[in-house]
């Protein structure tokens, strides 16, 4: 796990962006730093917990019952 400083301005879709290229992975931001969970906007200099993600090809877009969906 590695640390991430907000910039002011900052919210948790910016942040997952930035970290994981995927403003979808807010959740896992938001889990890993629940004393900041009713943070919308942060101040600058907000040290929050940065879990290590593992790269996926599933479209995360989707509800889990449709990742293995024939099409």
């Amino acid at each position: 796990m590695s640390e991430y400083i907000t910039t002011s301005g900052d919210t948790w879709d910016v942040i997952a962006k930035k970290l994981y290229d995927d403003e979808y992975k807010a959740d896992i931001l938001m889990a890993a730093n629940r004393e900041h969970i009713s943070t919308f906007i942060f101040n600058s200099g907000v040290k929050l917990n940065a879990p290590d993600v593992e790269g996926t090809d599933e479209d995360i877009s989707l509800p889990p019952w449709k990742y293995d969906a024939d099409l």
